[in-house]
């Protein structure tokens, strides 16, 4: 079974690395694989070591003729059995590519929402008729595709794995904060966009008791935003909520965290900065959209809370704040839930079984 597939090239590793190893692994299985991508890559020289045959190439538009043309006469002249594509250019173009021609066209999806009936672009894209199959990351995003496609099997879930080994970072020195001693830190990793739900965390901080001393680091791009700092320094918890920013080291600053929030309010679709909590053993409270409740058992291997209730997460850092037995069980349990239903391997034999089901 040839595969081809069709990949970003602008992504940092932590993003790329459990799709990357899929690769790796078809690869490895007996599937020889070529991957069309930027040079600039990060798992370039991975890939070449590997003996994947590399092209460097990615389409310039969503939909143009150069690329059309270019995809097709590649096709033609080496014939595969299935191409795998990861973002809309790819798609489309190849789309147009292909007609015609006998290779199955499978594309991914990430996360849930921004699917319209009445918008011509999903036709050009996810919604397709040449593609023969999408594989969503969560059960949550293939449910959502699912009510929008001519034929609702097209979609299948295969989660994105991960393996323990990849995260090897030791817990950040938080002593730069000045934290009173023994403070319960809560991390929050998310750039600020409205449907990360950051404001109703802050909400969720002021509900929390005065006496407690448990503080809120907030990291990714726009913590800045000026409503954001306007709430937070309206909010009677202004002085235990610490915006770090965009930071490279969010792995580490998570490992020192006591529990993580993500307080989506809409469209994931399998959070890895929820993942990642879990991975170090960090008790990780979670909104129920998308896919993030599939990644735990709720009040075992996690919390999972209704999106736009500041109640609910305060409530549960609390029980976390006070339960330092639950906390380490909780964060304990995370690890293996990811180790023993998320593992990488599992993906790769997930997506070899389902490319032979469409080329049986």
């Amino acid at each position: 079974m040839k595969i081809l597939i069709m990949t970003s090239s602008g992504e940092p590793l932590n993003s790329i690395r459990p799709e990357a190893e899929i690769f790796l692994g078809l690869h490895r299985g007996g599937h020889p694989v070529t991957i069309m991508t930027g040079r600039k890559n990060v798992y370039w020289d991975r890939w070449v070591e590997a003996g994947i045959e590399m092209i460097d190439y990615e389409p310039a538009k969503r939909l143009g003729f150069t690329d059309v043309k270019f995809m097709r006469n590649w096709l033609k002249e080496h014939p595969v059995d299935v191409a795998y594509l990861f973002n809309n250019k790819a798609i489309c173009n190849t789309a147009f590519a292909a007609r015609g021609l006998p290779v199955k066209l499978v594309a991914y999806r990430g996360q849930t929402g921004n699917i319209y009936w009445y918008d011509p672009s999903c036709y050009l894209t996810i919604l397709h008729p040449r593609l023969d199959g999408v594989s969503c990351v969560s059960n949550a995003v293939r449910d959502d595709l699912r009510k929008h496609l001519m034929k609702p099997q097209k979609a299948v879930t295969v989660y994105k794995g991960h393996d323990l080994e990849w995260y090897q970072d030791s817990p950040a020195d938080l002593s730069f904060l000045n934290l009173p001693a023994h403070a319960f830190v809560v991390g929050c990793t998310a750039n600020n966009r409205p449907r990360k739900g950051v404001p109703v965390l802050v909400e969720a901080m002021g509900l929390l008791p005065a006496d407690a001393e448990i503080h809120l680091l907030l990291i990714g791009k726009g913590m800045d935003a000026p409503e954001l700092l306007e709430q937070i320094n309206a909010s009677p918890a202004a002085d235990k909520i610490h915006r770090l920013g965009f930071r490279n080291d969010a792995p580490a600053l998570t490992a020192a965290c006591d529990c993580t929030v993500l307080p989506a309010v809409k469209r994931e679709g399998l959070p890895k900065t929820v993942i990642e909590s879990m991975v170090y053993e960090v008790p990780a409270i979670t909104t129920d959209t998308g896919g993030s409740a599939e990644l735990m058992i709720d009040g075992e291997s996690g919390f999972v809370v209704p999106p736009h209730d500041p109640a609910a997460i305060a409530d549960r850092i609390m029980r976390l704040f006070t339960n330092q037995e639950l906390a380490e069980s909780m964060g304990k349990a995370g690890r293996v839930r990811i180790d023993e239903h998320f593992h990488v391997n599992q993906s790769i034999e997930k997506t070899r079984e389902w490319f032979q089901s469409l080329t049986a």
